[in-house]
């Protein structure tokens, strides 16, 4: 996976982390866990605040 694997690291973040809520997590944590996920294999300094709000969104999205 990449950053820009979006919709498959929501569903990542969705399975791996069942009892968080997207909304309360700051994105230097989510950061973390994406760059944590098995089969993540993209740098950090490819990440920015944008993609970091696609992903929360996504996985918002993913939850509902």
């Amino acid at each position: 996976m990449k950053w820009t694997d979006i919709n498959e690291i929501a569903v990542e973040l969705a399975e791996a982390h069942p009892q968080i809520d997207p909304l309360q997590i700051n994105f230097v944590d989510l950061m973390n866990w994406v760059l944590a996920l098995p089969g993540f294999e993209d740098d950090s300094r490819h990440c920015g605040e944008k993609i970091l709000e696609a992903i929360q969104q996504a996985w918002i999205d993913e939850l509902q």
